[in-house]
């Protein structure tokens, strides 16, 4: 018995602690990681260019509301400022709807009121894009509204052409 004793006590002297294995390496990364990286680099490119395209549409609709209040402003009169928002109206009309600039009168009306239910154009002040050059007298609180109508539908028109 005092021989098993001593037996134990010398086997419990050879064990040793256990050893864990070294922590794995940072480098390379594994194949979750790398498809991982991918995945983003790829959201963040696809978001970076809806960024740039937003930005780059944004800028051609002010260079072209910038154009529409220069043009506006340098004209001598109501009227003619009237046919100069008409004009840039119908060439901005014609980027998404070909066949607009060609309309005419009360089609060119209901063109610029769109989906508006308060028919500013047809109904409202916007008439005097259509015959307020023409007229001996013209109001210009009305023209002036005409043109913040104008301005307000030339935006509308914009966004839908630079979708």
């Amino acid at each position: 018995m005092l021989q098993s004793l001593s037996h134990a006590a010398d086997s419990s002297a050879a064990l040793r602690d256990i050893h864990l294995p070294p922590p794995p390496p940072w480098w390379p990364p594994a194949p979750g990681w790398w498809l991982l990286a991918a995945v983003l680099l790829g959201v963040l490119a696809w978001t970076g260019l809806r960024v740039l395209k937003r930005w780059r549409r944004g800028r051609r609709i002010d260079a072209i509301l910038l154009q529409f209040d220069r043009d506006t402003a340098a004209s001598n009169d109501a009227a003619s400022a009237l046919l100069a928002a008409s004009a840039i109206l119908r060439r901005v009309a014609r980027l998404r709807h070909p066949d607009a600039s060609q309309r005419g009168g009360e089609a060119w009306l209901k063109f610029l009121d769109g989906d508006d239910p308060t028919q500013p154009f047809s109904a409202g002040s916007g008439r005097l894009l259509v015959d307020g050059a023409f007229r001996p007298t013209l109001d210009a609180d009305s023209a002036r509204s005409a043109l913040t109508d104008a301005r307000k539908r030339l935006r509308v028109l914009l966004e839908a052409a630079h979708a």
